[in-house]
Parts: C-alpha cells; sequence; structure tokens
C-alpha cells in the first residue's frame, strides 16, 4: 500500500474520484496500485495477439487513467466495470495499431486450442483435436507443422470479415462475447452472431 493511502480503503472508487476532482492528487496513485494487478493479468491475456507485455501494461495504465478522466456517476456503470472496459480498450487498439504497422499474421496457433461450439461429435472439440481427426500424426507433430498452420492462418485471414477477426482475437484472450461487445463498441446480438459464424467458417476450413 502506498504510503499516505491508507484510509482511502475504506471510500467506495466513486467517492474517491470525485474527492481527486476536488484536488487530492494523492487518490491516483492509490487507483493506480488498486488496480494494477487487473492491468496486469489483462496484459497476459491481450499478448497472445502479439503484443509486448510490458508496452501493454503501459497501455493499460493509460486506459484506467482515462477511465478516471472520463467517468461519470450518474451516467455509467460502477467505476470498476468502466475501468475494465477502458483499459481492455487502450490494450486492444494498442495491438491493432501494431499488427497494422507490422503486417503480421494472426496469431492462430493459440486457436489451435479453442473449444469449438458446434453440433454431435464436435461439440466443445478444439481446434487441435479437429486437426488430429483429420490425420494420423500427433497433435505435437501438427503443432509444428508450420504449413498446415500457414494454411489456416491464410484462410482465416482471407475468409473472416474485419468485425469476425476482430471478434476472433477478443475470444482467443478468454472474454466472452457480452465483454468482446463492449469492448469493440457493438450489439451483444451481433458480436454472438459473428463469433458463430467464424468458428463455422474454421471447421470448414479444418
Amino acid at each position: 500500500m502506498i504510503s499516505g493511502t491508507e484510509n482511502y480503503r475504506n471510500e467506495t472508487d466513486e467517492e474517491l474520484i470525485l474527492r481527486l476532482r476536488d484536488g487530492e492528487t494523492l487518490i491516483m496513485d492509490f487507483i493506480c496500485d488498486k488496480y494494477k494487478d487487473l492491468v496486469r493479468t489483462k496484459a497476459k491475456s491481450m499478448f497472445i495477439l502479439g503484443g509486448d507485455n510490458e508496452d501493454l501494461i503501459q497501455e493499460g495504465m493509460i486506459g484506467l487513467f482515462k477511465a478516471v478522466r472520463d467517468y461519470d456517476c450518474g451516467r455509467d456503470a460502477s467505476f470498476s466495470t468502466f475501468a475494465d472496459l477502458c483499459i481492455s480498450r487502450q490494450m486492444y487498439t494498442a495491438v491493432q495499431a501494431a499488427k497494422r504497422k507490422k503486417h503480421t499474421p494472426l496469431n492462430t496457433y493459440v486457436s489451435l486450442y479453442e473449444n469449438v461450439s458446434g453440433q454431435g461429435d464436435k461439440e466443445g472439440q478444439s481446434l487441435l483435436g479437429m486437426l488430429a481427426d483429420k490425420s494420423e500424426s500427433n497433435p505435437e507433430e501438427m503443432f509444428l507443422d508450420k504449413e498446415r498452420v500457414q494454411y489456416l492462418e491464410e484462410a482465416i485471414e482471407n475468409e473472416l470479415s474485419p468485425f469476425e477477426k476482430q471478434v476472433l482475437d477478443l475470444h482467443l484472450t478468454g472474454m466472452s462475447y457480452g465483454q468482446i461487445a463492449k469492448v469493440l463498441g457493438r450489439d451483444e446480438k451481433a458480436t454472438d452472431n459473428a463469433l458463430q459464424r467464424l468458428k463455422g467458417k474454421i471447421r470448414k476450413m479444418l
């Protein structure tokens, strides 16, 4: 705990933000310390999309500062929910910007382990498991099969819409469709539909 901030623990975030805006600048240090573990956890999940962990932590803290700056007690949900959204958006925007700059393909090897919602025998099966059904090779050998992974990357790049690729990116970090919708600023139903469509397309690719 940062020295001098002990008394803040009994205050709500909303109360602290009002006091911060009245000039108690030490409160910002307390909020940063309180939410640093959330930022680090999100940075780890976003790391699989190609972001640098330390850079993502910095972006997450920027998102937290924006949350404090923009939070409206009368309009928004709880500050913790609003901060979670701002941190996620800031990190994802940074990852997307880095991707455009580097022109790197989607890091789809992670998606090989994602469970796929489907019908019948494929229900709940990972993409890696679906690959295994089509080959006598063991999973380790298939994982190392760069040509197969490259094919999947190219197919995803060509077959998925920009929105579907965004949904897939965030789905791979472990976000629910509701969280994805908030980060992307889209309707939950549209996001869920996109998630189901892209899973169907990936099943056909395999």
